[in-house]
């Protein structure tokens, strides 16, 4: 793997959440970040998803108006310094590639769209890193605008990561679409949470925890609103919950409650975030609960962090998905470094130089064999569907997308569809690393200790020269015809290759 790069001294995070969008701006010295800037702003992407899985203009123009002040801030920061990611809202949208753009040209920074097991993964680092360690495994709960996180863990090490469909957003709208709180209403609304939370209640009460920790907007409105009805409160009860539920349905709505501590812009979410947060005590019996400072974008800072350090959680999963399927090491290491010498090549050619074409190259590498554990027929097929599918931490869906077009690709016809997908600029570029994808697995096919000639590339838009030394491919048949029959197969997707 590549050196440990220099951890940048100021780091920036955005958390384009469904309810509202977040950004932080840390300071790195000695192994911490200091938190030095905030911005919050109201958005409620999830109220503006139709039944179709469209965003409406307005919720994509109050958006974009967001993002144009996030991006002021992070205008002269560089590439490395600033991760920006989409959560449920952004998971479920549909047709979303021209917003997307819209708002990676607004922002000045790519948006990756992480999966509900990795937002879970990222809140638990957001979590224990800026509380104390302590003895004991630690639940937390994570309410948002369009899902619910739960996730039991020991120290900095999640044990059991779930994401649920259920976030205050989406509730409020159902259940409370004119603001009126009535005890039936709010009985409704924690048993359709109750339902969504059944099938983690057994194996969450299985492992068990010793401490309750909430974080995100929701779970902090709730506890300001107890500790106002009651001063000495100092943490999330069951008994708090029922008083601040008794003093709404008294009240008919949240306006009307009198509790300052609610801000305007929270009233037309805050009961769905209640009715939430109620039923994940009732099913996990849980009797109190502590507020936690970090969330989504602490964790996205601290994994920032780690991965310019030797602690990726992208290299930790590659590792343990080629250990779970038993892939033969010394060749996957023989596969990297031909399509990592490759890539020296051709890069400025081909504008690779972006640090996720060599991080995907050896990620693939690693992991094109994974498929042979299900049937040798076909394997290129099926890793490509176990990469593009399971939870792979540290990985945005765009990343695992791209790695799953790589290893899908590795031999036989090119499905381009595949490469098509992807957002921008990896569906312009990803044809040039199935390329050396293919080359590499191609010459190490007969998986031969022996080491490789020099062979030398010369690349030029969608063409591609490659030149071995003098008489090689007479002594070596076999790896011949396969390239003979590679020509073709790269001429079939308009690209030029040529042997000498």
């Amino acid at each position: 793997m590549p050196k440990p790069a220099r951890i940048p001294d100021v780091l920036a995070a955005v958390d384009l959440g469904s309810n509202s969008f977040h950004m932080v701006v840390g300071r790195h010295s000695h192994g911490q970040i200091t938190i030095v800037d905030r911005l919050r702003e109201m958005v409620r992407l999830a109220a503006g998803l139709d039944e179709h899985g469209r965003l409406s203009k307005e919720a994509t123009d109050r958006a974009l108006a967001a993002l144009a002040r996030f991006g002021q801030r992070l205008r002269d920061m560089r590439a490395e310094s600033v991760r920006v990611v989409g959560t449920n809202t952004l998971r479920k949208a549909r047709r979303k590639g021209a917003f997307l753009e819209r708002a990676r040209e607004t922002l000045g920074h790519p948006i990756e769209i992480i999966s509900g097991i990795e937002e879970a993964r990222l809140i638990y680092a957001g979590v224990t890193q800026t509380m104390p360690l302590e003895p004991g495994r630690r639940l937390v709960v994570d309410i948002g605008g369009g899902s619910t996180e739960c996730i039991i863990g020991d120290g900095y090490e999640p044990r059991i990561l779930e994401s649920l469909y259920m976030g205050c957003v989406a509730l409020s709208a159902e259940h409370f679409p004119d603001g009126r709180i009535a005890a039936k209403r709010i009985e409704r609304a924690i048993v359709a949470c109750e339902v969504e939370l059944e099938p983690i209640q057994v194996p969450f009460r299985g492992v068990g925890w010793e401490h309750a920790v909430g974080s995100s907007g929701s779970v902090r409105a709730v506890a300001e609103a107890i500790r106002e009805l009651d001063p000495a409160a100092t943490e999330i009860t069951r008994e708090g919950l029922t008083e601040l539920t008794q003093h709404l349905i008294k009240a008919g709505n949240v306006r009307s409650a009198g509790i300052a501590s609610i801000t305007e812009e929270r009233w037309p979410v805050f009961t769905g975030g209640l009715a939430i947060l109620t039923a994940v005590f009732n099913a996990l019996g849980i009797e109190s609960m502590r507020v936690a400072d970090g969330a989504l974008r602490e964790g996205l800072l601290y994994d920032m962090v780690g991965r310019l350090t030797d602690e990726d959680a992208r290299v930790r999963s590659v590792r343990s998905m080629s250990e779970r399927f038993h892939v033969d090491t010394e060749q996957s290491a023989r596969v990297e470094a031909t399509v990592v010498d490759f890539l020296r090549q051709v890069e400025t050619a081909w504008s690779l130089t972006d640090p996720l074409a060599e991080a995907s190259l050896r990620w693939a590498a690693h992991l094109h064999e994974i498929g042979f554990d299900i049937s040798h027929s076909s394997h290129h097929k099926h890793a490509a569907y176990l990469l593009e599918h399971a939870d792979l931490p540290g990985f945005p869906r765009e990343e695992q997308r791209l790695l799953a077009c790589l290893v899908g690709c590795q031999r036989r016809k090119v499905a381009l569809d595949r490469a098509e997908e992807l957002m921008p600029p990896w569906d312009g570029k990803a044809l040039f690393l199935i390329v050396l994808v293919r080359l590499a697995v191609l010459l190490h096919r007969g998986r031969s200790r022996v080491a490789l000639p020099p062979i030398r590339l010369a690349a030029k838009g969608q063409s591609l020269e490659l030149r071995l030394p003098r008489g090689w491919l007479g002594e070596h048949a076999l790896t011949r015809a396969d390239l003979v029959q590679e020509v073709e197969f790269l001429k079939s997707v308009r690209f030029r290759l040529r042997v000498y």
